[in-house]
């Protein structure tokens, strides 16, 4: 099968240039103009998402070739853009740049060249004028593989520096497909952890992507944008299934027989339960296609607002998020609290990621938590950020012992465990040591994991609901 949907990657020289605002504001303007918009995110970022979802109307998908393996980066693609008229895909950080000591493992130019997508370079023009060309010619240049059709000039400060710009770049044979001033209502506020998440904040957030899309559709040539697009080379893949790749993998150790007279594979559907909502915003589209190919009716719930878990909830799933900012109305929220203690005491599965582990703890940053682990957590200083290499140390609902899989940390705050739970993880990252918590049918890590890498995580956690 062959994807030749249009499609634009937007790069930068280095964080902080103006990505995030081209790419939404891309997306938005496009989508305005009656064009199907598919977005996408190069990394593990859970939050530029958000704001790409609002732009376009989709859902905002990531590709992330450390986790999911290079192999997946153009299926998981043509998955997310089918029946689209355009894609754009936001890199990270800068162009070259991926997992520390990798190479260009995990890189905006790798997933460029897997994704046969040209580059649009945004540069922050703010502090420059002649070395931009300098700097264009640098990147055009270092990899002849990655394909720049072409540069977004951002911050530019007047008419003048404008032209200033535009003749240096003559030199260099790139066009310039769009020249943007600084306009202080499209900046998104940012906190310990990056931009505040669109859950949080959701009358803004579409205030602000409005505002994106008004300054690029004033300041970019759309049409030669999309002529841009459309010079991408074809894709010889076919998009990503979930079902397919539920029932490809091998099938969880569990002795369960099928329903008399049913297939072997496809059981009757459980109900589990997804925290959402504010404080719980972080989760993989794939996961929850993942869920209900495997057989789940996924349920979405608020843990700031609803006191009781979802009828019938038989497995618990809490992603990533901000616990510790809604740290006083989680905890007030003793009805649900309980409940999901009582869940997670009767054995049912119950996978939590990073705010989902300091949720299950029994205090965080000194007030109660669910109690379901016999821990603490507090908010630090100290970041910690990076991949990892993992291997799953003990069975559990998730994972059986000697599961690989690679995630990813992103946090400000410890966890300092009592007794009575053994590890979930071993990590091998910037040192080796064991991580999370399996207890009963609990699964609770840092560890951030993309489910598409390891599909049969989904099945054995469906088949555990089913038994449990």
């Amino acid at each position: 099968m062959v994807t030749s949907v249009p499609r634009l990657v937007i790069a930068a020289p280095s964080s902080g240039s103006g990505k995030t605002t081209v790419a939404t504001g891309l997306m938005a303007a496009f989508a305005a103009r009656g064009l199907a918009v598919s977005p996408h995110k190069v990394g593990p970022d859970y939050i530029d998402p958000g704001y790409h979802a609002l732009a376009t109307g989709r859902v905002g998908r990531n590709l992330d070739a450390y986790m999911c393996g290079p192999e997946l980066v153009g299926p998981l693609f043509a998955h997310g853009a089918r029946g689209c008229d355009l894609a754009v895909v936001e890199g990270v950080m800068g162009l070259h740049d991926g997992a520390a000591g990798e190479g260009e493992l995990a890189s905006t130019a790798q997933v460029a060249k897997l994704l046969r997508a040209p580059v649009v370079l945004v540069v922050d023009a703010s502090s420059q004028s002649r070395s931009v060309a300098a700097l264009v010619h640098g990147f055009v240049s270092w990899d002849p593989e990655v394909r720049v059709g072409g540069v977004i000039l951002n911050k530019v400060a007047s008419d003048r520096h404008e032209g200033m710009l535009r003749e240096a770049l003559e030199s260099v044979g790139v066009p310039v497909l769009g020249v943007l001033r600084r306009v202080p209502q499209v900046d998104v506020p940012g906190r310990h952890l990056g931009l505040v998440p669109v859950g949080e904040r959701r009358g803004e957030a579409v205030a602000a992507v409005a505002a994106m899309a008004a300054q690029v559709a004033a300041g970019c040539d759309l049409d030669a944008l999309m002529g841009v697009a459309r010079g991408a080379g074809a894709l010889s893949c076919g998009g990503w299934d979930a079902g397919e790749a539920v029932f490809s993998s091998p099938p969880p150790p569990l002795p369960v027989p099928p329903p008399e007279g049913g297939p072997p594979d496809r059981l009757g559907t459980v109900t589990v339960a997804l925290a959402g909502g504010a404080a719980f915003t972080f989760s993989y589209a794939e996961h929850v296609e993942l869920l209900r190919a495997a057989g789940a009716e996924v349920v979405v719930f608020d843990p700031l607002r609803d006191e009781r878990l979802p009828d019938g909830t038989r497995g618990l799933v809490i992603g990533g998020g901000f616990p510790e900012v809604f740290c006083a109305e989680l905890s007030g929220n003793e009805p649900l609290r309980k409940a999901v203690a009582a869940l997670a005491e009767s054995g049912a599965p119950v996978a939590a990621e990073c705010a989902g582990l300091l949720y299950l703890c029994r205090e965080l940053d000194g007030l109660p938590m669910c109690g379901v682990l016999d821990a603490t957590a507090r908010m630090t200083d100290r970041l910690t950020l990076g991949y990892r290499d993992a291997v799953a140390v003990s069975d559990s609902s998730l994972a059986a012992a000697g599961t690989r899989m690679r995630g990813h940390e992103f946090h400000r705050t410890v966890v300092e465990p009592g007794a009575g739970a053994a590890p979930a993880w071993g990590v091998r990252g910037a040192e080796r040591r064991v991580e999370g918590f399996v207890q009963r049918g609990v699964h609770a890590s840092y560890l951030h994991t993309h489910w598409a890498s390891a599909p049969g995580v989904a099945r054995r956690f469906v088949e555990r609901c089913r038994t449990s």
